[in-house]
């Protein structure tokens, strides 16, 4: 060996990216993949998110994770009502109730103090661009990133107004892969939704008119009451439950099909996809539920994932 000739470099770690994607309410399984990581000593080294992945991420990087598992499990169908700020500007959630309550709750910063790299993604509805944020307040970032259609409403940010991430790309795996991710574990929330039958409008109008079994029942009466309060007459205007339905059976379809084409062309080297079909779109007080389908989705892949992690290493 000529000892002029320099060392070669050390190889350098795996820089591992966790993408968690867009589904409301059966985010919170993004928990459960994240404690099944933990507890199998894997730590994603870059961590990018769309909407409710946008949420959950911010929090793990923060170092936000346990508060967040612990309030998540903690919520009630009428906790999550309160939530509600009926409006009929750009959607019919405001937004600012539960995002005021995170930035009271949990600490915001700018995203680069964070531990990590983190990203989110957000739309721009004027130009239907992807809008990559990876600088300014948390707590902005969600907000643009979960703002999804017709529910929440738009957010200005930089002066052109941002929604849901969802739109353009529900599993941000092309975002990990820009941050410097070698390896990327991608979460799809929304795999087993092609095929689910919303509940009957009628059904949910008769029920709601006694005491709320489910979330559809209460978000119908607490906006009949908001439409009530403007004046407008809900029994011969449209039929919420269903309008409510339709809106998100097709943005499931919408994300379904985009995911499937993104996935196609950029997948990841993991990918998990929890079974939740019957969580519907704000059912966010069946934490439990998501939590654990999204622990099994993880173990399931364990073993995949190691050997990856370990072939990419030269073990």
């Amino acid at each position: 060996m000529n000892p002029t000739r320099p060392r070669p470099d050390p190889p350098s770690k795996t820089r591992i990216g966790l993408a968690l994607g867009g589904g409301s309410a059966r985010g919170w399984a993004h928990i459960g993949v994240i404690r099944a990581l933990q507890d199998a000593g894997i730590e994603p080294d870059i961590v990018c998110g769309t909407s409710i992945g946008a949420l959950v991420g911010a929090a793990y990087v923060g170092g936000e994770l346990d508060r967040l598992e612990t309030w998540v499990r903690s919520l009630r169908l009428q906790t999550v009502v309160s939530f509600l700020d009926f409006s009929l500007n750009g959607g019919l959630i405001k937004g600012e109730k539960l995002i005021g309550f995170f930035r009271s709750h949990f600490v915001d910063r700018d995203i680069r103090e964070l531990a990590r790299p983190f990203g989110a993604v957000a739309t721009d509805l004027q130009r239907g661009r992807e809008v990559w944020l990876r600088e300014g307040r948390v707590t902005d970032a969600v907000r643009a990133s979960i703002a999804l259609p017709g529910l929440f409403t738009p957010v200005q940010l930089d002066g052109n107004w941002l929604v849901d991430g969802g739109l353009v790309n529900p599993v941000p795996v092309s975002l990990c892969r820009a941050m410097g991710a070698d390896i990327v574990i991608a979460v799809d929330l929304n795999t087993d939704r092609l095929g689910h039958h919303p509940k009957p409008a009628k059904t949910l109008r008769k029920r709601a008119a006694a005491e709320p079994e489910s979330l559809a029942d209460a978000v119908m009466a607490r906006i009949q009451t908001g439409m009530s309060q403007l004046g407008i007459n809900h029994e011969t205007g449209p039929k919420i439950p269903a309008m409510l339905d339709v809106v998100a059976s097709s943005i499931n379809i919408m994300q379904v099909r985009i995911t499937r084409s993104r996935l196609a062309g950029d997948p990841p080297d993991v990918l998990l996809a929890p079974l939740l079909a019957d969580l519907g779109l704000m059912e966010f007080h069946r934490a439990s539920v998501a939590i654990d389908a999204g622990r099994r989705a993880a173990e399931a892949v364990m073993p995949q994932l190691q050997a990856r992690l370990s072939d990419d290493n030269g073990n």
